[in-house]
């Protein structure tokens, strides 16, 4: 029991998550939390028609060295993902750059911090492998993830564009 002689607040999910890389096996769950964001939701879904599409993207992701897929686990469940890729580039030195994509955090367990340690976590890995700059983009439409975003110091410095091949 603490000094104060009241007993310690139990730790939220937030500040006991495990961000970890993903497995296989995670692979249902992490599409169901992107399929529950309207969003960012892309249309994804886990059907016996989708898994296999999903399993080799996965495989891809998994047996390339610059692309990552992490997820945050608390009592066995995923409450949280995020894809970290690095890109070579020419200018800058050559600096490599830190893509941060389709991050999530389970609408439940949004704003509880979550999310700034899982960013937090990717930018120690981005710096551990010498990325000199972590980028990312967030659909206009994520005025709330603009301002989190934000509040971990990115700024806005760049219109993103998109075009749908096929």
């Amino acid at each position: 029991m603490p000094a104060s002689g009241r007993p310690a607040e139990p730790l939220s999910p937030a500040e006991t998550a495990v961000i970890e890389v993903a497995v296989e096996d995670d692979l249902q769950a992490i599409v169901a939390l992107h399929a529950a964001d309207a969003v960012g939701g892309h249309g994804d879904s886990w059907t016996p028609e989708t898994e296999a599409d999903y399993r080799a993207a996965f495989a891809t992701l998994r047996d390339h060295p610059d692309h990552t897929l992490y997820v945050a686990r608390h009592d066995g469940a995923i409450v949280g993902t995020f894809l970290l890729s690095f890109l070579p580039g020419l200018t800058g030195r050559g600096a490599l750059h830190a893509q941060l994509r389709a991050v999530q955090v389970r609408a439940d367990l949004r704003g509880q911090g979550l999310g700034a340690r899982m960013v937090a976590r990717a930018e120690d890995i981005a710096r551990e492998k010498g990325a000199g700059v972590v980028e990312l983009t967030s659909n206009l439409q994520r005025t709330k993830a603009h301002r989190f975003y934000e509040r971990l110091g990115y700024a806005r410095s760049h219109a993103g564009f998109k075009k749908k091949l096929g």
